[in-house]
């Protein structure tokens, strides 16, 4: 049994904003506005546009070329060679997606119970209660073919068009959009102060972009790879970048810069001086409904990792089973839902997204891009689907800048990632262990293919 060629470019795009968007922009809208202390603030959010769009030239070349359940894992294992390094830069990805996709849908339903207590005050451990039980939904909507859940997709995807207008307009006629613009560069000095702050800064706008390239890990689901991987995600860094910048210009041409403070609740506040209190309170129903639609998303593409891996007979083979008449990876959806339960309970959203990025970055980001030259070397361009402009350039500076926000995630990230990906290598050279007597290495094709 096979995964099926049923996702189509808009619901390929659909699935990419709407994990992408989630809580995310609405709940560190503030932090980054603390941590950077004035309008400089869209500096960063410019960062983290600018690293999406390199990045994301990386992951289409390699999704268009190689467009397969995984993503990743299978990327990582055909550009460092399948029987050598590639087999364990390949498995140190799942096992890492083992702890950093839970932590995505922790930190999405951490944040849909803390935005609604705008509207529905919570306990500490109500709110932990409300987001386990988000989990669970989600992994019951998700427990489906593949093809319903992309016309799902579209529907949750109105969700955030709709939001993003009503900021948008808000700004347009209450505000003045275009005095942020002027600020953002008054009294901006570049020292090692700032420096810091940029990157502290951008950790919290990268966190939200992230999700552009979901459309990679359902390779094996997207009908007309070669064209479909590539446009679905430029696609969907233009657009997000657009609604992001005029989102941020809209709130903060309302909403004083020195007013902030610590509201955790900025938009839904921004709508209330604009259109009154029931309007806030709708406004924050929908954004509940763009963080439930993100979660979703993530969830859908994360799932198709370990089961990638052990189809590959590279993870354990339990991860590989297929629903017998639905045609979706079941095991590896509960067991990922099961651990963002837990995750939920346990973390604190700042915690939360540092842990997601540094746990990525040099396994997943920066490993991929030396990839894109070690299959160029090896090769060549020939037959390659898409090719991206300007190489080597975009791998040189997404590089430079996974770096500087990988050092900016902080000591106990850093320190966390490094026990992770230590018990990963652990495991990996023992795995001999759990492996059965007759089990052989997979001969999986990894050839370069065009579209379908």
């Amino acid at each position: 049994m096979e995964l099926k060629r049923k996702i189509g470019l808009l619901q390929a795009t659909a699935i990419n904003m709407t994990d992408m968007v989630g809580i995310g922009p609405f709940i560190v809208l503030y932090m980054v506005i603390q941590i950077m202390g004035g309008q400089q603030f869209l500096l960063a959010w410019i960062v983290g546009a600018c690293l999406s769009f390199l990045d994301a030239l990386i992951w289409s070349e390699l999704g268009a070329a190689y467009p397969m359940a995984g993503g990743s894992y299978n990327f990582l294992k055909v550009a460092y060679g399948e029987k050598k390094w590639g087999r364990l830069f390949s498995f140190l990805f799942v096992w890492q997606t083992m702890i950093q996709a839970p932590l995505v849908m922790a930190s999405a339903a951490i944040g849909f119970s803390e935005y609604l207590s705008f509207i529905l005050p919570l306990g500490y451990w109500t709110g932990k209660l409300i987001s386990a039980l988000v989990i669970v939904l989600v992994v019951f909507l998700l427990y489906r073919r593949i093809e319903e859940i992309g016309k799902l997709s579209v529907m949750l995807w109105l969700g955030v068009l709709i939001i993003f207008v009503w900021i948008i307009a808000g700004g347009i006629l209450f505000g003045n959009i275009y005095l942020p613009l002027k600020q953002m560069t008054g009294n901006f000095a570049l020292n090692q102060l700032s420096f810091v702050a940029l990157g502290q800064a951008s950790v919290k706008t990268i966190y939200t972009f992230l999700g552009y390239y979901n459309v990679c890990q359902l390779g094996g689901e997207i009908i007309n790879p070669g064209k479909n991987i590539p446009r679905s995600m430029l696609i969907s860094v233009a657009c997000i970048t657009i609604l992001y910048l005029a989102m941020n210009l809209s709130v903060v041409s309302v909403v004083p810069v020195n007013s902030i403070a610590d509201n955790k609740y900025l938009v839904s506040h921004f709508i209330r001086i604009v259109s009154g209190d029931q309007a806030a309170n709708l406004a924050t129903i929908i954004i509940l409904v763009v963080a439930f639609a993100s979660l979703f998303s993530a969830t859908l593409g994360y799932s198709r990792v370990p089961y990638a891996a052990a189809k590959d007979k590279a993870f354990f083979p339990v991860f590989a089973r297929l629903h017998s008449t639905q045609n979706f990876p079941y095991i590896s959806l509960l067991f990922l839902g099961g651990m963002g339960m837990i995750f939920s309970l346990l973390f604190k959203m700042k915690h939360a997204i540092d842990g997601i990025l540094a746990m990525r970055i040099l396994v997943q980001f920066i490993a991929q891009a030396f990839g894109v030259v070690l299959l160029r070397r090896r090769k060549g361009i020939a037959g390659l689907p898409f090719r991206m402009p300007a190489y080597p350039l975009p791998i040189i500076i997404s590089v430079t800048i996974w770096l500087y926000v990988f050092f900016s995630t902080g000591m106990a990230a850093l320190l966390a990632i490094a026990l992770i990906s230590l018990g990963g290598l652990v495991f990996y050279l023992t795995k001999d262990l759990w492996k059965k007597p007759d089990e052989e290495e997979p001969a999986l094709s990894l050839k370069p293919r065009g579209g379908h």
